[in-house]
């Protein structure tokens, strides 16, 4: 069955922002000029992902606002001729039909994911976190959903990390699957750890913020108890569901930017602009001026 959904969990407070966020969604944060969550939307379009499926919460207004109709900006930039800043803003309500979730209570990403199970069905599905903004020639998720097309198999996304950042990260093993003719850059999982000290960790392979799932992990995530925080950890239902079917780890092909850290939002900020052909040249003149000190 081909992927069409893709889970969005986007309810968390953003405490690590503050002040930045105590009235706006981290998730707004803009880079450059588009929020954060924009770009995960725009790569899961991009892979041929048909509904979104944003999980928000009370404080998050700011995320629907963005992706609906705005007729009063819309008649004023026509009105004033500004064609390409139309466009931009009407491109924008048209990437996707996009639904929204509710989750009351922040119990952790399991718990955000399991709230989505009635609009998913039983079907196969893709999940993004916004905060890892991930530049790649093909969109991340749309190497995950090629690769969970090999195997029919839950499939998430890693990358090597410094054995001093285990700690930050689920962390994988993996092995070789005869079946896949070698793989390449899919193996099969056999163990995942989460945040692990490193002189524990099974691996330097991190999991990072895109998946594609089995509609089992509903089953799983419903039977997980709450851990740490009374919450329910998505790493304790790939856990369980590695004990009845294969999961699978990808290393993916791009350049991942964890923009739910004020450092990572900056390299993310600093790189992106210096791609746009309409800002490179002058910022990267700015950023040599500091440089030289004139």
């Amino acid at each position: 069955m081909r992927v069409r959904k893709a889970v969005f969990p986007a309810a968390g407070w953003g405490t690590r922002f503050l002040p930045a966020t105590k009235a706006q969604p981290k998730e707004m944060l803009p880079l450059v000029d588009k929020p954060v969550i924009q770009y995960a939307v725009e790569e899961a379009v991009a892979a041929g992902i048909e509904q979104v499926i944003i999980v928000t919460s009370s404080q998050k207004r700011a995320i629907e606002d963005h992706f609906d109709l705005s007729y009063e900006l819309e008649r004023l930039l026509e009105d004033k001729g500004e064609i390409e800043k139309l466009r931009q803003v009407r491109h924008i309500s048209d990437l996707a039909q996009i639904a929204y979730v509710r989750q009351k209570e922040q119990l952790g990403l399991g718990h955000a994911i399991l709230m989505t199970k009635d609009l998913v069905g039983h079907e196969p599905f893709a999940v993004l976190l916004p905060d890892d903004v991930v530049i790649a020639d093909r969109p991340c998720i749309g190497q995950l959903i090629h690769a969970y097309e090999r195997t029919h198999c839950t499939t998430v996304a890693v990358m090597p990390v410094d054995p001093s950042e285990t700690e930050r990260y689920g962390i994988v093993a993996a092995e070789v699957d005869p079946e896949l003719n070698g793989g390449g850059r899919l193996q099969r999982m056999t163990r995942i750890v989460e945040k692990p000290p490193k002189d524990q960790a099974p691996s330097n392979l991190a999991v990072i913020g895109r998946y594609v799932l089995t509609p089992k992990i509903f089953d799983k995530l419903e039977q997980t108890p709450h851990g740490a925080g009374g919450e329910i950890q998505l790493t304790d239902g790939i856990e369980a569901l590695m004990a009845e079917q294969s999961v699978y780890a990808y290393e993916f092909e791009g350049t991942r930017y964890d923009c739910g850290t004020t450092m990572g939002w900056l390299k993310a900020t600093v790189d992106i602009a210096l791609q746009r052909s309409d800002l490179a040249n002058e910022f990267r003149a700015h950023l040599r001026s500091l440089d030289t000190g004139s």
